[in-house]
Order: structure tokens, then sequence, then C-alpha cells
């Protein structure tokens, strides 16, 4: 299991060429060609100076699940990365802040909160990019995760599994690809369902009413213009079904009576939501002398509904929201770099992105008098539609100077500009360096001004003045629209060979933002909400490890961090008056900040059979204490294992079965338990399970 953690400098493209039939030398040409095209795009985008951690097809093959794992559980074994409820990410104290690109092509956000639309069968190669970024990095700045697709060239073939076991899990799957002529392809998809679609809210193993359904397809498609050209597309689809989980033995507590009905029984609660995104992404590369070229259109449509129990949530929590939030993005992103002899390379490009989301609810409520008192049992329906088109425009240029040949140096300038239900623009420079004094050293220091807008699909429209006097009043009336976060970042990490199998690396970082941007998840529906803090502030410090020999490989992660908030300025509605007097003059922990987060892996290959285990511990993200997330939950182990074995003889060749034990232990663990700023419900981690899968390559 072989992990690259490049502390600084790009990635290089690893090509593995295979032997092909002597009849076959248009079939050559087109490996030849595509593999030059690779390198031309890999350098097109620079590294240089941030933290870079690569996980290859065979990693997550070899680790326990393999490629039936989820994406969000490959990115958890990376350095920093802490794992949150409804399978949410926070990397180096970031709430959100994550941008997926495909082939280097920004994937526009989404609004799916439980969905995960990418799946690890379609990953030849995976960087995650932290630190001080390059110029061509923004909007999202937390981590780039930059996938690069399966293309069916390298690796023609196909193969079909079946995966399952523990909470009724099935999950069928197929991935093909090929080529013909200048024509390559590859395609995948998969099915999966089972009984614990949402982590459990009262750490059952099988929780009541947490069944979800899901369905992923994807598709590459390359056609190999000329030697210097090619053109490229990419689609793919998700959708996905669940159930919200139940807690046993609640009663309704705020004494209301809806329709003559005053009790009901938690476990009939009957509240579900879908998620579906589609996505496309069609480009153009160009490499021909010193220069490389790549154009990108793309477009992405997701959506989200969210059906209530009408009865049971209007007698738990006072109101019964049916919401459906519609998001539409279309883009286009160039990218250039330019060898300006051997001491310079400049780069630059474009990227601008138009959004149109809808959204609708219908929210029955009971209506109250000023003291909050119903004034009937009977409910009236509140409807609240609202619609916006936002614009975002990116420009960037850098040049990454070589004035000797240990030491690099990456500067640049970033412009931003975006209109929504906000707006701001700024100007950002970057600069990094790169010092080799001694082969296997490397010392990198950067520094970055960052501009994030607020999420445009996430920004809410309520008008919460038509909820006054009604069971769903908010606490307050002040709205302000989230803004843009500014911050300067800076980074400075050491990487070290020891001998030729180890790889030892520090990184640490300090962050200051003005307007922070965190997310939180209020009332009912499972739909995230941004809101700022005036000033913030994130630091921690990583060290990594990475050694391999032979069959044997092995990983270890350690990260420290902190990330702290004060003053909630916009949203404030959704808020207790309390609190937001407390944070208005402290610094508070942010909901998803985790002291201590580790990870690591071990995987050891003999005679086509593998074995592994992954670790993962976290010291607990934060709860309510004597002041707002003045506490955190309790820490946290899990250790998974797995085995597989190839058949390569006799009537199973081409078959291979595994064996996987998720959180061997059986740890019962919180990851939320229901308090903090922005947390709506008590959340489990999952409890043992079982799986076993069977695959056949053809």
């Amino acid at each position: 299991m072989k992990r690259s953690f490049l502390l600084a400098g790009t990635a290089l493209a690893t090509i593995s060429m295979f032997c092909l039939p002597a009849a076959a030398d248009e079939a050559l040409e087109t490996v030849t060609v595509t593999a030059k095209l690779d390198t031309a795009r890999n350098g097109i985008q620079t590294q240089l100076g941030a933290s870079t951690y690569k996980i290859t097809a065979s990693d997550i093959e070899n680790q326990p699940g393999g490629a039936n794992t989820l994406l969000n559980q490959v990115v958890l074994q990376a350095p920093s990365v802490a794992q949150d409820s409804f399978g949410q990410l926070h990397i180096r104290g970031e709430h959100n802040g994550v941008q997926y690109r495909l082939n280097g092509v920004i994937l526009p956000e989404g609004i799916s909160v439980f969905g995960q639309t990418l799946d690890p069968r379609l990953i030849s190669s995976m960087q995650l990019i932290t630190g001080a970024l390059p110029a061509e990095y923004g909007l999202r700045t937390a981590g780039i995760i930059d996938v690069t697709t399966k293309s069916g060239v390298f690796e023609p073939g196909g193969q079909v599994s079946i995966y399952g076991g523990s909470h009724g899990t099935i999950n069928p799957s197929f991935d093909y690809g090929g080529s013909s002529g200048n024509f390559n392809y590859f395609v995948s998809g998969d099915y999966m369902q089972n009984g614990l679609g949402i982590e459990s809210p009262d750490g059952r193993a099988n929780p009541v009413h947490d069944n979800t359904s899901q369905y992923h397809g994807f598709g590459y498609f390359e056609d190999i213009l000329d030697a210097h050209s090619r053109l490229t597309a990419v689609i793919g689809t998700s959708n996905d079904f669940f159930q919200i989980p139940n807690t046993p033995g609640l009663t309704p507590s705020l004494g209301l009576t809806v329709n003559g009905v005053s009790t009901y029984p938690s476990t009939r609660l009957n509240e579900t939501q879908r998620e579906i995104t589609h996505f496309g992404i069609v480009s153009w590369l160009h490499s021909q002398g010193n220069l490389d070229v790549q154009i990108s259109g793309l477009a992405r449509y997701s959506s989200l509904t969210f059906t209530p129990d009408r009865l049971g949530d209007l007698l738990f929590d006072g109101i019964a929201q049916k919401a459906l939030k519609h998001d539409t993005a279309y883009g286009l992103q160039a990218d250039a770099a330019y060898a300006l002899g051997n001491a310079h390379t400049i780069r630059g490009g474009l990227y601008i992105q138009t959004d149109r989301a809808t959204s609708a609810t219908a929210s029955q409520v009971l209506q109250t008098d000023a003291s909050g008192n119903p004034l009937s049992d009977t409910p009236v329906t509140i409807i609240d539609n609202g619609a916006e088109t936002g614009w975002s425009y990116s420009f960037y240029l850098q040049d990454e100077w070589k004035p000797f040949d240990q030491l690099t140096i990456n500067y640049g300038l970033r412009y931003d500009d975006y209109s929504a239900f906000s707006s701001g623009n700024q100007l950002s420079p970057r600069v990094n360096l790169v010092w080799k004094p001694v082969d296997g050293t490397t010392i990198h220091a950067g520094y970055a001004r960052y501009f994030s807008p607020p999420p445009f699909e996430l920004v809410g429209s309520e008008s919460i003045a038509k909820f006054v006097n009604t069971t769903a009043a908010p606490s307050g009336l002040t709205n302000t629209t989230p803004m843009a976060e500014r911050a300067n970042y800076y980074d400075v990490g050491y990487s070290q060979t020891v001998g030729e199998h180890l790889t030892l690396g520090v990184d640490s970082y300090y962050k200051l933002s003005r307007d922070l941007i965190d997310e939180g998840q209020f009332g009912a529906p499972i739909i995230l909400t941004p809101f700022n803090y005036a000033k913030g502030k994130q630091y921690g410090i990583e060290f990594t490890g990475n050694y391999q020999n032979g069959g044997f490989s092995a990983y270890g992660n350690l990260a420290f961090a902190h990330a702290l908030g004060k003053h909630i300025i916009s949203s404030q509605f959704q808020f207790a008056p309390s609190d937001l007097a407390y944070i208005a003059t402290h610094y508070i922990h942010l909901d998803h900040d985790q002291a201590l987060t580790a990870s690591g892996g071990l995987s050891y290959g003999w005679d086509n059979t593998r074995a592994s285990l992954d670790m993962l511990y976290g010291s607990g993200l934060r709860k309510d204490g004597a002041f707002p997330n003045g506490a955190h939950v309790p820490g946290y182990f899990t250790m998974n294992i797995g085995m597989n074995h190839d058949f390569t003889e006799g009537a199973l060749r081409g078959v291979s079965i595994r064996l996987d034990v998720i959180n061997l232990f059986d740890k019962t663990y919180l990851i939320r338990d229901g308090s903090g700023i922005g947390v709506g419900a008590p959340q489990y981690g999952a409890r043992r399970g079982i799986f076993v899968g069977v695959s056949k390559v053809f």
C-alpha cells in the first residue's frame, strides 16, 4: 500500500507500459500519445510548495473494503482529515472548503449532504492538495481532491463484482475499459442498499428507519485527434435515497396538539431525503513545443428533496417542512503552461461559472399568540419559495522560477469576483519556495492570500418574518446574508527520505481569517446552512511517515490542530440569543475542531494474497460545555482489517475473493452528541460489520 506524501513539488506521472502484440502498432501509438498528453495535463497545473498526498487505485484496492469503500473513507486516511456526521470531512480545521477536480477540471459543488457522487472504482489516482496553494487553486482552499480517472487505455478489460454483508448491505458493480483505434473509454456503475444509510442516532448496529438505496454511474471517453491534441468527455450520475433514522423511546415534549393528536411514538417517524446529481465535462487538450493548454466546458445539476412526517414533525419540532432545492451550474475553465527557457515556466488561466438555484418549501405550523400559545390545533401551510442566479470569475498568472537547481520559487497573482446573494472580489498574491539542499531532503515555505465565497447552492432565501407568531418562530429576525471569507495562510514543511524505503515529513500551518465561513444543520431537513464568524484562526502541525519494501507497506499520520471563531455576523436568526452574546466577545472552538487526529495502515502481499489493516483515531469533535462548543465528545479508536486473494489458474482464473471486517473491536463511539453550534442531532460511528465480496475479471 504505497502512499506518496509529496511535501513539496509536483507529483510526477508514472506510466506503466505493457507488452502489446506486434500487430498492434496503432494501439501502441495511441498508448504513447495518451501518456504524453497525460504528462502535459499534469504539467499545466503545479502543486509546487503545497502539501500533496497521493493515493493510487492499487492503494484503494489493497485497503480493507477495497473499491467498495466510500470515497470519504479513503480520504480519511490522509493527514489532518477529521470525520464528521453525514460523511462530511474536515481538512485542517475547515468545515467544508473542499474542491473536487476530475483530471484537473473543477467539479462544481452540489447540494447533496449524505450521498457521494464520485465512486472509488473510477479512480486511477487521487491527490489531496493542501497548504499554501499556488495561484491556480481558489474558491475552495481547505483541500483540493484531484482525481485522475481511469481511461481504459493502460488497463483494458473490466470486472463484475458483488459485495455485501452486515447491515443488509448488497453492492453489485461493474467497470469496463478499452480502446479502439484512437478512441479510449472507461465506464462503471454500481448499486448499493443497506440499513445504515446515515449514522445511527443511538449507537445501535442497525438503527430504526435507516435504509438507503443508491445508484451511481460514470463514463470517460477520449478521442486522440492527432499527436498533439485530444478531446475528452466525462459524465457521471448519482441518485441516492435515504430514510432519516429514528431514536426509539422519545415522545413529543412541546405540549402541542395537532388535529386532536398530542402523542406520537418516535419509532413511527417517517422522514426521507433524496439527492440527485448529474455532471458532465468536455475538455480539449493541446500540447506542442513549449506550450500546453487545456480548455474545458462543464455542467452540473443537483437536487435535494426532504419529505417530512407531517404529524410527527409538527408534534416533535413545531414544524413539518417539505423542502425542494435545485441548483444548475455551467462553467468554463482554461489553463495553460509555457516553458520560457530552462529557468521559467509561465502558467495562467481563467474560470467562469454561473449557477441558478431554486428553493421551494411548504411548511405546516400552528399559529400562536404573542406569548407562543397555539391559537388552534389545525395546521396552516406557509409557502416560501425563492430563486437566485450567481456568477463567479477567476483569473490567475504565475511564474515557476528556478534560480538554480536546488531552489524553485513559484509566485503569482489570483483575482476572484463573485455576485450572488452577496458579492465581493479580491486580488490575492501567492508565493512558494522549495529548497532541496541534498538528495532526499525537501524544505518548503509558502504564503497564500485566500478568498472564499459562501457556498452559493446552500445559502438560504427564507423569509423568516413569515414564521412570526407560529410554532416555528425564529429566536430573532436578524438574518445578514453570508459573505466571502478572506484569509492569510502560512505554511512551512520538511520531508526526508531515509534510506531506500522510508519517507518522513512534518508540516505546519497558520491561518488568520476575516468573515470565516462555517456551516450548520438547523431544523429537520438535512440541509447545511453557511454562516460567518467575524474573525477566525486555525493552526496546526502534522507528521507523516511512509514505508515500502517489497510486498510490505505501511503509513502513519498524526496531526494536532485548533480552529477558533469569534462573533457570528450572518444567519443570526438560527442561533440562541445567549450563544450570540457570548460568541460576540469570545473566541470559541469551531464545532468541527478536533485537537488530535491520527490514521495509519499496513499491507502485505504474498502468492496473490494480500492482508491489510487501517486505523483511525480522533480526540473528538466539539460539544457544548460551560460555554458554546466548550467541551468535546470522547475520543475513539477504530480498526478495520481485510484479506483478498486473486486466482490465477484453473477454472477460477480471474476470480478474486475478499473478506473485510470494519470496526473490528465493535467500538461504540460518538461522532456528535447533538449539542454545539449548528449541530442538529447525535450520531454514532458504524458498529462492527463483516463483508464478503467476489469479483470476476474479463
